[in-house]
């Protein structure tokens, strides 16, 4: 069985909706086949029953669909009480308990409540089948638009249904329900109150009056799907009189509008059985002689009550017209009573005046007026058969012809009022005023007029009604028929094709006496009576007769619905002259409510003709009243002037009625509404606003009012004109002066009328709490409770309606304009919320009105009022919470918002959508100062600390339950597109928020929510709604992919991998991103496969994830937003005013035509521009809508709506494009998250990286790719390549497996060749794009450099060659690695890649070298770096040749050699100028690295040294005093820290590695050019190279041990061919080495221990030193001393040259070292090797000993740690390999420098000592060992070896 809301949805999603999708059609047919025994048995429940009762009182229940559930004594006793009072089953009321438990989460309440909830748990399930079955009926008895073979399928059930006893069922319900019993409207006993859907306490009584309603409403269809049999009206006759007694004398609108259900079902069964008659086939009821016996008899049966008779009366009345009709369509000779039958009907309903009864008890009561819309137009039709029936029948017609003839013989002809005063008191109401009880035949007029007033496309095609027209517009001897029939005219008047034919019946050929003719001639009469009684000074003028007053009345009556509807053209011509209507205005003795019906017959005539409105106003000044507003003469000499002001405050007043000044009023409001010129600032206004302020709507609320009607009225007039003031005029800079210097010299109130404002005047009304603000607040103050009970109980319920309305909008535009002059009016007049803050009950009777639902605008009004109020107030929040309303209006925000989902209708203006005000509303204030309005509707803790907040929408309702459930199931997708987009935003900017991030992330991350993952396939993947007929909901559709989205990507970016709930939904997000899916093969080429997988080179699946087929949604080509609406205009002028207003930036509060959006999308205000076209229009043509030709308004008028659709086109492609990038940034956030941060939780990681490149690189390159789109895509790129490049390294087989090998650690996984080559070739398709931009190719640029640094390594570059062979020994016995092939396989992929950049290379370099040389500073370091890259991987010299041809090359050193730190040392960026500069100098180096000596010489050849030399001068900073050099110059100088690391490093390394070239020239040619350049270098840098030699090696960091390196490195090169010593150079050199060389290898190696490598550097510097010193001695003759023997110990070190015992020591200390390392190497191999037996605190102590803390983990498992400590150890062990091989470098160099100076026979003294020392240390370097050095010793063994056979000479000697 489906539940009744499951049913209710299914219903109103596909009957009400738009048109339903067939597998709506198919779910809608299945839940009503499933629906069937419940609609049958409709509330029919199951009673309660003693084995029942006895099962729950044992506290353990089984219930059908679930297994035993447990109760406690609480549970029981609900239950139990539940049975009692609601006449239900007890293991049912078990049921409800555990539904209520679902829904609300009844943990913490009390019994009462629970009991409560349950209860309204019960009745909302009951509401929802009822009205599901009211929307089945609905949807077949009124045309909604449904195809026909869907509502022939919905009717056979329905009509199954009924057949089957429903509406028996039905009957029996209404009456059943209204016994005061459980099952009905309770008990003594029961419990009176319910909780009902959202929270809110509501009696029961209601409730089910509520219901018998609808079930009413179900009855009156049914009888329109299947006619009644006769049991049906008798048990429908029977209950009408019960519901009749019940009304008597009662108010309740809803009994009421029962009773009428009833008493219209009795209508229409009767009438509808008729008219089913034909004269073959005899009706259902006319078959039955029986029944219509005794019905008749039943229903001429006369009772007491009044009440029960006029509802008899009016079955009667239907009895007799369904008699009627039978005897038309069947044989007289079958029915012989009927005609007696009818008559005596006729006689009893005639008599007393049904007609009466039903327009005075019936149509004109609140309880029909305000019930259903669609019952009152089948309650009005059936009227409608009924009066047409009838009055086409000739018993009817007699009787109507005898009761015309009895009103005009019996009413009197125009009679003379006795005073003046009844004639004042006259009034449009006869039924009010009228000394005779009303005649038969004017009820009927009435009547007529009443029932097409409502439906007035009812008169189409009824000639019936027009023949009775003719009839009774005939012999009128009396006003009384007269009015009536007129008022009938009126309301005919309703269509243009009955306005035509009105107009027609009173040309005056139709009826003699009642014609067009007879209007005018009548005001021309009197007009001319007063003009000749003023001539002749009679003391009064003559009276107007009330008969032709109120004849007047009429005849103006008719005459405006004539030109209301009448034909646009055609009645242009029908009055020509309407001065008549103004003559009569300014006389005394005319009676108000004439004028007034003169002034609102003028008024239709200003939209007659653009002209007329001039006319209009001419009339007035020269025929109506006059304004006084100021105190005049004559008064200060004791006259009265008759003026508006008088007749309003004497006349008027007196006789309580105000119809003359609510038509001058309105007919102002629509002379001053069309006004287009504004520039006077409302100045030719003020008159009328004093008077309006002053005098009708000041003393507003004292008045008395006879007509409570007409005090709504006047108030509505008055709005209206204050709203139209402040509308229409804007605060300008010269108003505020004119206040200020005003308040400055005088009171507020004795400002002159010729200096007011009436905007400014309404201003400081408000703002000082004044006159109009008093009696707004004194309507709205009341409160929303007392407004919607005088709504439904009173007839003018929506006058007062539309008076609250005004008033609320009036509150919005004050709010809007006052703070734009607050600041300068203080302190007299104060900030309106301050005014309304000074009394709380005030802001809180504002905003409850969110509660009135019966008008959506006053809700949205309110809502706008908070939403203002929310920006305004900081302390809001507070002040709700001490008035005793928060609780009410958190619910009541939260009904509106769930009342606004299930609406059925798109609304187009989001504005107008109480639903996304609401949202709009909560997304605006989360980011306000806590506790805000978010917190508040949300039901955060706002009592302790909102950041703690525990969430349970269950528990409370609020908005938050509403927009959960509403995201939940996503209803109405066609219709709620905005409230599901905002939905998403709200959640997404919660969980953003630093105090709701935490408990709101926490809600969503339960099982129930998990952030909505299953949306990925819902909405996510769902084909987007096409653009042509729903670009709206498309536009909706990708801003609510974009949100869920970022979302997703949220709760992986903060989620608590701790937390078991946030970790469950990260894997669910990653497992329908990323999941497995539909399996497909990849076809290009196999692209895919690892290079560790080669020999799979089969056709692998990959499984296809959500997350590409998100990306495909956003691929499609951006709609044009480009296009000008100069295409589209055929007038060359017009687009000229176009771009003059659309040139103009500022929005429409500042006088411009843009606005922003909710979305904050920059877009055109179509009414702003349309309005300042046509003021720009009328600008350069003033007399275009005046007395411009048609045709050239209509041409106007066409371009304007041309213009005006361009526009909305303009907007809705515009938001499309920001649509699209939302979505495409919510998905590279959920892309670049999940890789960056989550990557572990996925499988086949490269497979996915590079389906994500992949994916990314073709979206990119795709031609509908915009800009910015390609920014973001080439973004993910980029992540994806620096994961792919990370996931080398980390082989999932080593984390998954028990054992760790030596392969898992250096094998490293890489996509196979034809992948990478894919890759490249989109990089650089995608860099050649043709719309692209700097800051694209400088992201482009940065992906390509990540891609060659992917390729650059097959094994880890972290694990040395040397390693790599000591570990594979047994890995390649096996055949498990083959390094040549990868060795092969690398240079193969290296040689593709060159040979894809070589078919684009022309067009890549123009771009890249047009970067380097024109783009910014970052533009250009990047477009250097990606040259570099190129000529890493140029094998044959060609982008050598190719930089060189395009003078590249001269010109980069050009740009060095005038780089200047200074020129850029004040722009914004200073570091990016030098970063440029540092990456030109890298370019060149490389160059001469890469080329060897064809690029050095090429750099050479181009003066390098001298531009090298000249960048150096301008930039360097050298102190000239000698002391210790420090890297940054000056600690206090940033800029000298960055040009040290940036030019001179740089610079150095350049001239280090020109150098080279010296290397390959004569030795001898001490001339050579590169040794004489490169030594002038050094001559001009000697400041440089002094202080680089002379800083204190004990305190140098890696940059200045590299300098030091470079320095020493070029000296050793060149400065042996300088013979001048005045430089000091040598000495400065030799000065290190002793420096250095004296240094113990404890210091060598430990120094500086938290620098990078430092014994590297240092025992490199030893390296540099001692081949200088090897070269010296070797070619330059130069012998060494012992020792140092001088005395003169005050000389300086670098003075004296090395000795030999200097060199000794040194050796010891490398030696030391070298077996040092070679100890530590041999350990970590063996460990390395014995990784899978070390235990995890050994494993531990070696991670912690060699990784950074954040590098590892302690959570993972000894797998993953292992597999760490073995990469680290690898990397150690290299290290220690790479120092051996410098070690043994060193010591030969000084073993060599031993053996010269020992086979050189003259040595100095001390040369035993020296041998004795040299000796053990000669010994050692014997004894080291090939296995634990790693390298081959029989060359160094073999010279340490000689030089030990002559230290032992030298010994023996």
């Amino acid at each position: 069985m489906v539940p009744a809301k499951q049913l209710l949805s299914t219903i109103e999603l596909t009957l009400l909706g738009s048109t339903p999708s067939p597998s709506q059609r198919i779910e809608l047919i299945h839940a009503i086949l499933h629906a069937l025994p419940s609609l049958r048995s409709l509330l029919s429940f199951p009673p309660p029953k003693a084995s029942d009762r006895a099962q729950v009182e044992s506290k353990e229940v089984r219930l059908p669909d679930s297994g035993l559930i447990p109760l406690d004594d609480q549970d029981v006793q609900i239950a139990l009480k539940l049975s009692d009072d609601l006449h239900l089953n007890e293991i049912d009321c078990v049921r409800l308990l555990v539904s209520a438990n679902q829904e609300w989460g009844l943990q913490g309440r009390g019994p009462l409540d629970i009991l409560r909830l349950t209860s309204g748990l019960w009745y909302t399930e009951r509401r929802d089948l009822i009205t599901a079955l009211y929307t089945l009926l609905r949807a077949i008895v009124l045309d909604q638009g449904l195809e026909a073979d869907l509502q022939a399928d919905i009717l056979k059930y329905v009509e199954d249904l009924i057949n089957t006893g429903l509406r028996q069922r039905l009957i029996s319900l209404i009456k059943d329900l209204n016994r005061e019993e459980p099952a009905g409207l309770g008990g003594p006993n029961s419990e009176r109150y319910i909780l009902d859907s959202r929270g809110a306490l509501v009696e029961r009584r209601a409730v089910v009056c509520r219901e018998r309603l609808i079930l009413g409403h179900c009855l009156v269809l049914s009888l329109l799907v299947v006619r009644p049999s006769s049991k049906d009206v008798k048990d429908i006759f029977t209950v009408l009189k019960d519901s009749a007694g019940d009304i008597s004398g009662s108010t309740d609108i809803v009994k009421n509008q029962i009773a009428f259900s009833l008493l219209f079902s009795l209508i229409i069964s009767l009438i509808s059985d008729a008219l089913s008659a034909s004269p073959d086939k005899m009706s259902i009821l006319s078959q039955d002689a029986s029944f219509r016996r005794d019905f008749h008899e039943t229903v001429m049966a006369i009772g007491n009550d009044q009440i029960i008779e006029g509802c008899m009366h009016c079955v009667r009345l239907a009895w007799a017209v369904h008699l009627m009709i039978i005897q038309d369509v069947t044989d007289a000779s079958d029915i012989n009573n009927d005609g007696r039958n009818i008559n005596s009907c006729l006689e009893i309903v005639f008599s007393n005046n049904v007609f009466q009864f039903l327009i005075d008890k019936v149509l004109r009561t609140p309880a029909y007026q305000n019930d259903d819309e669609d019952m009152i137009y089948i309650y009005n039709a059936y009227l409608h058969k009924l009066i047409t029936s009838f009055l086409s029948h000739p018993l009817a017609r007699d009787k109507v012809k005898e009761t015309k003839e009895k009103a005009m013989t019996s009413l009197s002809s125009y009679k003379m009022s006795g005073s003046l005063d009844y004639v004042l008191n006259g009034s449009t109401n006869s039924s009010q005023n009228a000394e005779y009880a009303p005649q038969t035949f004017v009820s009927l007029l009435e009547f007529v007029s009443e029932i097409y007033e409502k439906e007035p496309e009812l008169l189409s095609g009824n000639d019936v009604l027009w023949t009775f027209v003719t009839f009774s517009g005939e012999d009128h001897t009396n006003f009384q028929t007269l009015v009536a029939f007129l008022k009938m005219l009126s309301t005919l008047a309703s269509s243009e094709e009955d306005a035509s034919k009105v107009y027609e019946l009173l040309q005056g050929r139709t009826f003699r006496n009642i014609s067009w003719n007879t209007l005018f001639e009548c005001l021309s009469i009197y007009e001319e009576k007063f003009k000749q009684s003023l001539q002749n000074a009679g003391p009064v003028l003559p009276e107007i007769q009330e008969g032709d007053a109120k004849a007047l009345v009429a005849y103006l009556c008719v005459l405006r619905k004539v030109v209301e509807n009448g034909n646009p053209i055609e009645r242009k011509a029908w009055f020509p002259d309407i001065e008549p209507l103004f003559k009569l205005l300014s006389y005394e003795n005319v009676p108000p409510y004439l004028k007034g019906a003169l002034r609102t017959s003028i008024s239709t005539f200003i939209d007659v003709s653009p002209n007329l409105k001039d006319i209009i106003w001419g009339f007035l000044e020269q025929y109506d009243l006059p304004v006084v507003v100021g105190p005049q003469v004559g008064q200060m000499m004791g006259s009265q002037v008759y003026d508006m002001r008088f007749e309003l405050n004497e006349v008027e007043a007196r006789s309580e009625y105000y119809p003359s000044t609510i038509s001058f009023l309105n007919l102002l409001k629509a002379l001053m509404a069309d006004e287009r010129d504004t520039t006077d600032r409302g100045r030719r206004f003020i008159g009328i606003f004093r008077f309006v302020y002053d005098h009708v709507f000041g003393p507003f609320s004292q008045r008395a009012y006879a007509d409570p009607s007409e005090k709504w009225q006047l108030g509505v007039a008055c709005f209206q004109h204050f709203k139209m003031i402040l509308s229409m005029y804007d605060i300008k800079d010269e108003d505020i002066d004119i206040v200020v210097n005003q308040s400055q010299l005088m009171a507020p109130q004795s400002t002159p009328l010729q200096m007011q404002l009436p905007v400014i005047e309404l201003l400081k009304d408000f703002m000082s709490g004044k006159t109009v603000f008093r009696n707004i607040m004194g309507i709205l103050l009341p409160g929303v409770d007392a407004i919607i009970a005088d709504r439904t109980n009173h007839t003018y319920g929506l006058l007062l309606e539309k008076a609250v309305l005004l008033s609320l909008e009036i509150v919005i535009l004050v709010l809007e304009k006052d703070l734009s002059v607050s600041e300068f009016w203080r302190p007299i007049y104060q900030p309106f919320d301050v005014i309304l803050s000074q009394d709380h009950n005030q802001i809180v009777a504002l905003l409850e009105y969110i509660r009135y639902d019966f008008s959506p605008q006053i809700q949205q009004c309110s809502i706008k009022i908070m939403t203002i109020l929310s920006s305004r107030m900081v302390g809001l929040v507070p002040l709700l919470l001490k008035s005793n309303s928060a609780g009410l209006l958190v619910e009541d925000y939260a009904a509106c918002l769930e009342l606004s989902s299930e609406g059925n209708q798109v609304i187009e203006n989001s504005s107008e959508d109480s639903g996304v005000l609401i949202m709009q509303l909560l997304i605006d204030n989360i980011s306000r100062p806590a506790p805000n309005i978010t917190h508040f509707l949300l039901r955060f803790d706002i009592d302790s600390s909102v950041e703690r907040t525990v969430l349970q929408p269950k528990f409370n309702y609020s908005c938050l339950k509403v927009i959960l459930d509403i995201l939940e199931t996503l209803p109405k997708p066609d219709v709620n597109y905005l409230l599901h987009e905002f939905g998403f935003q709200l959640l997404y900017e919660l969980c953003s928020d630093p105090l709701t991030s935490g408990p709101t992330i926490d809600l969503l991350s339960t099982k129930k929510y998990q952030f909505f993952v299953k949306h990925l396939d819902t909405i996510g993947v769902a084909p987007l709604p096409k653009r042509n007929n729903t670009q709206p909901l498309r536009i909706s559709s990708l801003h609510q992919r974009a949100w869920l989205l970022k979302l997703l990507a949220l709760e992986l970016h903060i989620g608590n991998m701790t937390s078991s709930s946030h970790r469950e939904a990260c894997l669910s997000i990653i497992r329908h991103l990323f999941g497995q899916g539909e399996t497909e093969y990849y076809n290009e080429n196999n692209l895919l496969l690892l290079q560790s997988n080669a020999e799979d080179t089969g056709n692998q699946a990959i499984s296809r994830s959500k997350v590409l087929e998100l990306l495909e949604i956003i691929q499609f080509r951006s709609p044009d937003t480009t296009m000008k609406h100069s295409e589209i205009l055929s007038h060359a002028k017009f687009g000229q005013i176009a771009d003059d207003i659309l040139a103009n930036p500022t929005t429409n509060e500042k006088g411009g035509v843009y606005y922003y959006s909710e979305r904050d999308d920059r877009l055109i205000d179509l009414n702003s521009f349309r309005d300042a076209l046509w003021q720009k229009c009328n600008f350069d043509n003033p007399q275009l809508t005046t007395f411009g030709s048609e045709v050239e308004l209509n041409e106007v008028k066409n371009t304007v709506q041309q213009l005006l659709r361009w526009a909305y086109k303009h907007n809705k492609n515009l938001e499309e494009q920001a649509a699209q990038l939302h979505m495409l940034t919510g998905w590279s956030q959920i892309v670049e998250i999940s890789t960056s941060r989550r990557l572990f939780f996925m499988e086949n990681r490269s497979e996915l990286l590079f389906q994500l490149l992949d994916a990314s690189l073709n979206a990119s390159g795709s031609p509908d790719c915009s800009l910015k789109m390609a920014l973001v895509l080439t973004r993910v790129s980029i992540t994806c390549m620096a994961k792919l490049r990370d996931e080398r390294f980390i082989n999932s087989s080593a984390l998954s497996s028990d054992t760790v090998t030596c392969l898992d650690v250096i094998m490293t996984k890489r996509l196979s060749n034809g992948a990478c080559h894919s890759i490249l070739y989109k990089i650089m398709m995608a860099i050649l794009r043709h719309d692209t931009s700097e800051a694209l190719r400088r992201r482009q640029y940065t992906l390509l450099l990540s891609y060659f640094q992917y390729c650059q390594h097959v094994l880890d570059p972290d694990v040395p060659t040397s390693i790599l062979q000591s570990l594979l020994v047994d890995e390649q016995e096996n055949g498990d690695l083959d390094l040549e092939k990868i060795d092969q396989d690398q240079a193969e992929l290296a040689h593709a890649n060159l040979s894809i950049i070589r078919k684009e290379a022309q067009s890549v370099l123009d771009l890249v070298i047009k970067d380097a040389t024109q783009a910014s500073e970052s533009g250009k370091i990047m477009a250097l770096f990606v040259l570099d890259a190129l000529i890493c991987i140029d094998r044959e010299k060609f982008f050598l040749n190719q930089l060189q041809s395009r003078g590249f090359l001269r010109s980069c050193l050009m740009s060095i050699s005038n780089a200047s730190y200074k020129d850029s040392i004040h722009s914004m960026d200073p570091l990016q100028r030098l970063c440029a500069l540092e990456a030109q100098l890298a370019l060149l180096l490389r160059i001469s690295h890469k080329y060897g000596k064809a690029g050095a010489q090429i750099l050479s050849s181009m003066g390098s040294f001298e531009h090298i030399s000249s960048c150096m001068t301008q930039n360097m900073q050298v102190k000239r005093n000698i002391r210790r050099f420090d890297t940054s110059f000056e600690k206090d100088s940033f800029a000298d820290s960055h040009r040290q690391r940036m030019v001179v490093t740089p610079s150095l390394r350049l001239v280090f590695s020109l150098t080279s070239l010296v290397e390959t020239s004569d030795f001898f040619e001490v001339k050579n050019k590169i040794v004489r350049e490169v030594v002038d270098f050094v001559k001009g840098h000697q400041l440089l190279f002094d202080q680089v030699l002379r800083q204190d090696i004990t305190d140098a960091d890696e940059l200045a041990m590299e300098q030091m390196n470079i320095v020493v490195g070029i000296l050793s090169k060149v400065w042996p061919y300088e013979e001048g010593a005045e430089y000091g150079f040598v000495q400065g050199l030799f000065g290190l080495m002793h420096t250095l060389f004296s240094r113990d290898s404890t210091f060598l190696t430990s120094a500086h221990s938290k620098q990078k490598k430092p014994e590297l550097s240092a025992f490199r510097l030893c390296f540099s030193l001692s081949s200088y010193l090897y070269f010296l001695v070797k070619n330059k003759s130069l012998r060494l001393q012992v020792s140092n023997n001088s005395t003169d110990y005050s000389a300086p070190a670098g003075q004296h040259q090395p000795t030999l015992s200097l060199l000794g020591f040194l050796l010891n200390s490398v030696t030391t070292a070298l077996e040092n390392a070679s100890e530590e190497k041999s350990l970590l191999l063996n460990k390395i090797q014995d990784i899978n037996e070390l235990p995890r605190q050994e494993v531990d102590e070696i991670i912690k000993m060699c990784v950074l803390e954040d590098q590892a983990a302690s959570s993972d498992n000894i797998q993953k740690r292992r597999y760490i400590a073995m990469v680290e150890m690898c990397r150690v062990a290299g290290n220690r390999d790479r120092l051996i091989t410098l070690l043994l470098l060193l010591s030969e160099n000084l073993l060599n420098i031993f053996l010269i100076h020992f086979q050189n026979s003259q040595i100095g003294e001390d040369l035993d000592s020296f041998c004795a020392k040299l000796l053990p240390v000669l010994e050692r370097l014997e004894m080291l060992r090939e296995d634990k050095v790693g390298h081959n010793l029989k060359v160094f063994q073999r010279l340490a070896n000689s030089l030990k056979e002559l230290t032992i000479q030298k010994l023996g000697v």
